[in-house]
């Protein structure tokens, strides 16, 4: 069924399974209705127009229409990471209406916030919510997760709705225990080295899912199709030297070219860390400012204990007295985590990279930072 050329009256619009039943029913009481329902909800018994992104038919045909009537989450067609939270209310007080954001925003808290103060009653219209399935977006922000393909929430929402297997890679477990056993498969990882080894190619598309959809929770870089969402967590630590008064341009483009020749991905990094003589440095305050990360500094002693370096070197032993900075610091800046990259450097920096290593219970990092002289929470 094609859309319409003339204008009608009415275009009913759904994308979940029971939407579609309501939209149906509501179709069928308003004979001058068009009826537009999602691509996965296709089907022979339904007379319907079918979508695949909202937006882009929307914007085709939204004059053509005397009116709409969405059956779905009212911010549906916004960019989920970024709008704030929106909640509308009418001047007797009646109703608190999630109107934009409800998730990531926290419109949904809000709306039922304002009713609880006011005796409102809340409107909540996403259909993670109303159907009591998990919202993976709101999982992925509890866990500090970095959203880096938001176009693909709704991919999972429906997969959740629907009933559809979710193929899953999360080596640090921080998915997996929120979402229902029986609808996960297990993904194996396409990069078996997990960013070991500087020669590997980001894996494709095709590598990474023939078969939609799925989530992708790691650290290594990923060229992912659409229907993979992908989740980075805060699992990378990078050492970061120089000679005095380093610019900062020059230490972040070693950085951001190690990470990207060891297929690591930037979203990840956590934090900083460096010996403590470079306290002091400009560049490196202004590089952790402008990248977000935390900055950690660690002193002789401390770092003279570490005892797994690959490169010991008789240079920094003689100028500072320990056999390794770079090293040493990534490793105890990643909470005595795994050395991953080894010593980088051009003519004024240095730069090594180490893997945080995560509770037993898989639930958050093992989040403590050594600085100089102690050990504290960063």
């Amino acid at each position: 069924m094609e859309p319409p050329e003339a204008a009608q009256e009415l275009a009913v619009w759904a994308v979940t399974p029971r939407g579609a039943e309501l939209a149906l029913s509501l179709v069928k009481s308003l004979p001058s209705a068009d009826l537009y329902l999602s691509a996965p909800l296709r089907s022979r018994e339904i007379s319907s127009i079918y979508f695949d992104r909202l937006s882009s038919v929307l914007f085709k045909v939204f004059h053509r229409y005397g009116g709409h009537i969405f059956i779905m989450s009212t911010g549906i067609v916004r960019h989920k990471t970024e709008d704030p939270a929106v909640v509308v209310m009418n001047e007797t007080g009646a109703h608190a209406v999630s109107l934009l954001s409800g998730h990531l925003g926290g419109a949904n808290r809000l709306a039922e916030r304002v009713a609880a103060i006011t005796g409102a009653q809340p409107v909540i219209t996403t259909a993670t919510d109303l159907n009591k399935v998990p919202a993976v977006d709101l999982i992925a922000q509890r866990e500090g997760l970095f959203i880096e393909t938001p176009g693909a929430i709704k991919k999972i929402g429906m997969a959740l709705l629907t009933g559809r297997n979710i193929r899953l890679h999360d080596p640090f477990g921080l998915i997996r225990p929120h979402l229902p056993a029986e609808s996960v498969t297990n993904w194996e990882c396409p990069l078996e080295n997990r960013g070991e080894d500087p020669n590997t190619e980001p894996a494709s598309a095709d590598a990474v899912s023939e078969e939609a959809p799925g989530i992708f929770v790691d650290d290594i870089q990923v060229d992912p199709p659409p229907n993979v969402l992908v989740l980075r967590p805060r699992s990378l630590t990078a050492e970061m030297g120089c000679n005095r008064n380093t610019d900062m341009s020059e230490m972040k483009a070693l950085l951001l070219e190690t990470l990207n020749t060891f297929g690591l991905s930037h979203r990840s990094l956590k934090r900083i860390a460096s010996v403590d003589i470079k306290r002091d440095e400009p560049g490196l305050a202004a590089l952790a400012a402008e990248r977000g990360l935390d900055l950690v500094f660690f002193d002789r002693d401390t770092l003279q204990k570490v005892t797994a370096i690959e490169r010991p070197s008789a240079m920094v032993k003689k100028h500072i007295g320990v056999e390794s900075v770079c090293e040493a610091a990534a490793i105890l800046g990643a909470n005595d985590g795994t050395l991953i990259v080894p010593k980088q450097k051009t003519r004024n920096v240095t730069v090594a990279v180490a893997r945080i290593p995560y509770s037993s219970s898989a639930s958050a990092p093992a989040d403590s930072s050594t600085s100089a002289g102690g050990r504290s929470r960063s």
